[in-house]
């Protein structure tokens, strides 16, 4: 089975209306120039499928995505030291870190405050090596089951996000909210709570394309009728596609309409940071490996998203 962000976490070691969202908008998400990323995920999915690991060694695996062109990373971190130990090698292979992936616990108020304190310090490292997005998706009750937050742990997790990236935003870094499929259950209550009841100036949303089409039980409309809700507060996109259901080895045409969506997001005048998800799971196609893939997704992605790069 592929294993969940919170167990690569562990592995792999190294409220406001439209109109409100619409004018701030400018002032909140002004584009800065990044260039297209990939997430440390997708590498850990393709390296898993090979009996390697992802990570192991820093130097080598830094080398290989160097490979594919990509000249922005987003990895995923844990604790500050990890980023102490990753900066040496992103220079050395000249690669950019624009954003970064962190895990919280946020809604148990013991928890939370941990969870705050360890993100803020690993912003102090990341600004250094000149990160403007911090992704995170605040853990559910457990990874891979039904259960769903009470309305009490909900609204401390919306209160903490806020606090989070009021803090962040103060380091002059951006917080971006992301979701799995969880978040969708109980009428996606936990995410359109926490992007209802968040300051736009303190949060912003990084939409993961295909989790929000796999949590709406594969509905490319809810997509899109999110694109609509939450557009002006999307700062960064992981990008995923599948075909009949499961996540194909490579980006391209299949169940999201990504040539629409990108058509959408200029209509909007927004040009989110584009960042790779491209994972492997269980059923995905094992015809190349992480690299020659990497390759075919970057080239891809530039030419579904030409319009709205800068």
């Amino acid at each position: 089975m592929t294993p969940n962000r919170r167990q690569f976490l562990n592995l792999v070691a190294g409220a406001s209306a439209a109109t409100v969202l619409s004018s701030t908008q400018s002032e909140v998400f002004a584009p800065y120039p990044t260039p297209i990323s990939a997430n440390s995920y997708n590498w850990y999915t393709f390296y898993g499928r090979d009996n390697k690991n992802w990570g192991e060694d820093l130097d080598a695996c830094l080398a290989d995505f160097a490979k594919t062109g990509l000249k922005a990373y987003e990895p995923s971190f844990n604790a500050p030291e990890e980023v102490v130990k990753l900066g040496p090698v992103l220079k050395k292979h000249q690669i950019a870190m624009p954003s970064v992936y962190v895990n919280s616990v946020l809604h148990k108020a013991d928890e939370a405050t941990k969870s705050i304190s360890t993100v803020l310090a690993i912003a102090d490292e990341v600004k250094k090596l000149g990160t403007k997005i911090m992704v995170t998706n605040p853990t559910p009750i457990r990874w891979g089951g039904d259960e769903v937050k009470t309305d009490d742990e909900l609204k401390l997790q919306a209160a903490s996000l806020d606090k989070l990236g009021a803090a962040l935003r103060q380091k002059g870094i951006t917080l971006a909210y992301h979701t799995h499929d969880v978040e969708m259950k109980a009428g996606a209550r936990e995410f359109h709570h926490m992007l209802l009841n968040t300051s736009p100036l303190n949060m912003s949303f990084c939409f993961d394309v295909h989790w929000v089409y796999r949590g709406s039980q594969n509905s490319q409309l809810a997509v899109f009728d999110v694109l609509k809700l939450y557009g002006k507060r999307v700062v960064e996109l992981h990008i995923r596609q599948s075909v009949n259901g499961v996540w194909s080895e490579t980006f391209g045409d299949g169940d999201i309409d990504y040539r629409r969506f990108a058509g959408e997001l200029k209509k909007l005048k927004l040009q989110p940071h584009l960042v790779i998800e491209q994972c492997v799971e269980d059923k995905s196609p094992h015809t190349m490996d992480a690299v020659k893939a990497h390759v075919v997704d970057l080239a891809k992605v530039k030419e579904v998203f030409g319009g709205i790069l800068g």
